[in-house]
């Protein structure tokens, strides 16, 4: 029997792939590594932290940065291989429970539907397992493209997803819907799958992840990203998501409690392109919950609504605004693994 755990269920650790000069980093190293660093800090405070570093080199340098923030280096595993990029969430494996233990899934990385080079990225997870990261877990491939922020789960058997993402004719053409959603069933022991429609922010290309729209803080409650400026380009389709949220149900046919994120001012990258900040794409580790921030107004009342969901956590925002000029966030470059893997 399989299921597939809720984020907020114990944990073993995170995985970081750490940004280098060989990727499109490379114009943003000064600015995004101590965006790393203060994940890294505060996820070695609560787990461990399994590091994916380019080669020895780039290991030196990193745990250089790390000792000067006083990150637990007795909390870091360390496995050198090369990646194209630093999207954890997406090229890392998917852990779940087979009959009470641990499973790693390794689905296939394609860089979002053949968009970007993720060859290296791929290949990451086989790697790791050969190099005996993964302690305590078997691994299970797929030949199935899918990426980890494109999926949400209660930890009861419900996932949330979106159709633009997981229906998309770059990922899985050869399926149906009806086909996708036996597999994830089978695959991640699931019980029903609640498909958005709506929901997209500029900027991103991953096609909708769910990760940066929607989120469980316990199995009736939904953390959502939500617009009221009618003047913005999202409001009315956000307003359709929401929507959406309102007319889902809990599996006991109960209405979820929904929990609006405000919206942040309009940012945008040098080619003034509008860059995708959310603060629904948190983290939730052992005992707190990792938020990005984005030095905008709206960000404490991001942190207000994300205690109010998660009132046992230590709240922790980072400033994650050096994240989204290359389209991602906090919990988009990081990988949870349940308990017992690391």
């Amino acid at each position: 029997m399989r299921r597939y755990p809720a984020e907020w269920e114990p944990q073993s650790g995170v995985q970081l792939s750490w940004p280098h000069a060989h990727s499109d980093w490379a114009p943003y190293l000064n600015e995004v590594e101590p965006v790393f660093v203060q994940i890294a800090l505060h996820i070695c405070k609560y787990e461990k932290l399994l590091l994916v570093c380019r080669d020895a080199n780039h290991q030196q340098h990193v745990m250089s940065l790390l000792a000067d923030a006083d990150v637990d280096d007795e909390r870091i595993q360390i496995h050198l291989l090369d990646s194209n990029d630093s999207w954890a969430r997406d090229h890392g494996p998917i852990s779940i429970e087979r009959d009470g233990q641990p499973l790693l899934l390794d689905f296939v990385f394609n860089g979002w539907g053949n968009k970007f080079e993720a060859g290296l990225d791929n290949a990451l997870t086989p790697a790791l397992y050969k190099l005996g990261a993964f302690h305590g877990a078997k691994l299970e491939k797929h030949d199935f493209v899918l990426e980890g922020g494109g999926l949400e789960t209660d930890g009861e058997g419900s996932l949330l997803t979106t159709r633009h993402c997981l229906l998309s004719p770059q990922r899985n053409p050869q399926y149906s819907q009806a086909e996708i959603e036996d597999l994830l069933k089978q695959t991640l022991g699931l019980k029903r799958i609640l498909w958005l429609e709506h929901g997209h922010l500029q900027g991103d290309d991953t096609d909708s992840h769910i990760d940066t729209l929607v989120r469980f803080s316990d199995p009736s409650s939904l953390v959502y990203v939500a617009c009221d400026d009618e003047s913005d380009s999202h409001y009315e389709d956000l307003k359709a998501m929401e929507q959406e949220l309102r007319a889902f149900t809990t599996e006991a046919g109960q209405a979820y409690r929904l929990l609006p994120l405000p919206w942040p001012k309009p940012i945008y990258d040098d080619n003034a392109q509008r860059l995708p900040a959310s603060y629904a794409n948190f983290l939730i580790i052992n005992g707190a919950v990792l938020v990005p921030t984005y030095r905008d107004l709206a960000d404490q009342q991001a942190l207000d609504v994300i205690k109010q969901a998660f009132p046992r956590h230590q709240i922790i925002g980072i400033d994650c605004l050096p994240l989204i000029y290359q389209y991602g966030s906090l919990h988009c470059v990081s990988m949870n693994y349940i308990d017992g893997i690391l």
